[in-house]
């Protein structure tokens, strides 16, 4: 009888590296589902098809991201957003916007651009406060809070984006309810895209967030517009 040699390695060794396999293939998925199991009960999709915005709480605002312009115009999946926006003010379920983005470079205004289409949509402009330093979503989620003084609130976005939003608002100390775009009806290609950045991107988020708590990018001293907005 032939005896083959053995592997040079013992069955302990190969089950340990098995189990280290499989731990890293694993791991990638841990940051979304973190996002998902901290936002599910927390946010909903806006589908035509429904009734989504009876689902939805009374909050005193919506937090808009940022997702783009060009020129003086959102792109076409933040104008999504603020319509959502603009239709949870007309049915009584906030009573202010505060929209955030990014204005970290001359002639490019996310904030500014957000506003003039909400008011071009029915929003009082007294209705609308600005953040200029929201550029990303944890320093959006951050700077609500700290600078802002939002303690409760709904944010709009994309369905992909909606559970890694909903998760860094809430752990950024807010009350948050999220309501999402469905955008695969109107964007397959660029949704399923955006989808498959959203591994790496939560995997950011959990470290910025939980392990680091870190600091948005500014913050500045405490502003009074969204207040006002409510107050008005």
């Amino acid at each position: 009888m032939i005896r083959l040699p053995r592997p040079p390695w013992s069955r302990a060794t190969q089950r340990t590296a098995f189990q280290i396999l499989v731990l890293l293939s694993v791991l990638p998925l841990v940051p979304i589902t973190w996002a998902w199991l901290e936002s599910a009960p927390h946010r909903v999709v806006a589908r035509p098809d429904t009734d989504w915005i009876d689902s939805v709480p009374v909050m005193p605002a919506a937090l808009v991201l940022g997702a783009g312009i060009g020129g003086d115009r959102p792109t076409p999946m933040l104008r999504t957003r603020l319509d959502l926006a603009a239709r949870l003010y007309q049915a009584g379920k906030i009573r202010a916007i505060l929209v955030s983005g990014d204005n970290s470079r001359a002639g490019y205004d996310e904030p500014t651009v957000m506003r003039d289409y909400l008011i071009g949509h029915g929003i009082p402009v007294t209705k609308i406060a600005l953040d200029y330093a929201g550029f990303d979503t944890w320093d959006s989620c951050v700077r609500a809070n700290k600078i802002f003084g939002a303690t409760r609130l709904i944010v709009v976005t994309q369905e992909f984006h909606l559970p890694r939003a909903v998760a860094l608002c809430r752990t950024a100390g807010l009350e948050t309810f999220g309501v999402g775009d469905d955008s695969s009806h109107d964007w397959p290609v660029e949704t399923a895209v955006y989808a498959a950045r959203e591994i790496p991107a939560a995997a950011k988020a959990l470290l910025n967030s939980v392990v680091l708590n870190s600091s948005p990018q500014f913050l500045g001293p405490r502003e009074t517009t969204l207040d006002d907005a409510l107050a008005g």
